[in-house]
């Protein structure tokens, strides 16, 4: 009997005999070809770049048909409620198939965190390889960011975003109101490159000060990070008024005092700017400084200082 083997990624290759091949056709036959083609494909050779095909067209197969462009457009930040649709009892369907497809197995305690197409994404890379699970994605509404940040507004172009171990997501929308459009331009509103790069440098500052940076037990200090450079910066569409920006910035370098992140911001499908580095300095905040402590004075000392100056000592620590 052949034996399973592992490939470079870690992953069990068992054989892939024409019985599960029926069976793989039988479990996907409401999914696209599409899926089945990268399903079987993962299940020969171990490839996990098949994966996110695979989870994208199990999803789909469960998403309401007027929802399905939403999956198309690969966007990870796709909330499975909000977005899809999707209820736990869907999720857990949902979740059986990929056991099945994949030939896997999910422990339901794990699917708690699970919010985004992309965490559960990254959740199936990781059980595949066998890796250490990240840590959930934080999701920020625009109350809690303008609580956290220290930019605030009007100048805050951050609405709702998120947060993982891995960057950081926002969405932004341009009202019309903004007070730089009354003269950017002259009746021809334009939001100005030069804010689309502020964004996203506001969103590595959310990152900095939600995300998982440095070492344990320290915390970012709010009044403490600036603006240093900037390198690789194109601007791809002019955005207007109505249109809704997609931000997103990886961290490339995270070293005390600098922080440098890579960052795009799309339209839709649309690129309209990348900034191939941004670059924050930051500190840590000081641990508090202790309560300086008055020693209590002698009694000896006490009466000695009362007949020289008429003054009684405050009882200190008492």
């Amino acid at each position: 009997m052949a034996k399973a083997v592992s490939n470079s990624s870690g992953f069990q290759l068992k054989p892939f005999t024409p019985e599960d091949d029926t069976n793989l056709r039988e479990s996907l036959k409401r999914c696209s070809a599409a899926t089945y083609e990268s399903a079987a494909q993962f299940r020969k050779t171990g490839n996990t770049e098949h994966l996110p095909a695979v989870v994208l067209g199990i999803i789909e197969r469960f998403v309401e048909p007027d929802l399905r462009a939403k999956l198309r457009d690969a966007d990870d930040d796709l909330r499975i409620i909000e977005d899809l649709g999707i209820d736990s009892l869907t999720m857990m369907e949902i979740v059986i198939l990929v056991e099945d497809v994949l030939q896997m197995s999910i422990n339901n305690e794990e699917l708690r965190h699970l919010r985004t197409v992309g965490d559960v994404k990254t959740f199936i890379e990781c059980k595949v390889r066998g890796m250490p699970l990240p840590k959930p994605t934080k999701f920020l509404p625009i109350e809690q960011i303008a609580s956290i940040m220290p930019i605030q507004p009007p100048f805050l172009f951050l609405g709702e975003a998120s947060i993982s171990a891995n960057g950081a997501n926002a969405k932004y929308k341009i009202s019309g109101q903004e007070f730089f459009l009354q003269g950017h331009f002259k009746d021809n509103p334009v939001l100005p490159a030069s804010i689309m790069l502020e964004a996203l440098g506001q969103l590595g500052v959310l990152f900095l000060l939600e995300g998982q940076v440095g070492e344990a037990g320290k915390t970012v200090d709010p009044k403490m990070i600036f603006f240093t450079s900037c390198e690789g910066v194109r601007c791809h569409r002019v955005c207007r008024p109505g249109d809704v920006l997609s931000l997103s910035i990886k961290p490339k370098r995270l070293k005390l005092p600098l922080a440098t992140f890579e960052g795009q911001i799309r339209v839709g499908q649309e690129k309209a700017a990348i900034a191939e580095e941004i670059t924050l300095t930051f500190a840590y905040a000081e641990e508090s400084a202790k309560p300086v402590e008055t020693p209590i004075l002698p009694a000896a000392a006490a009466a000695e200082r009362v007949e020289k100056d008429g003054t009684q000592p405050k009882a200190v620590n008492a």
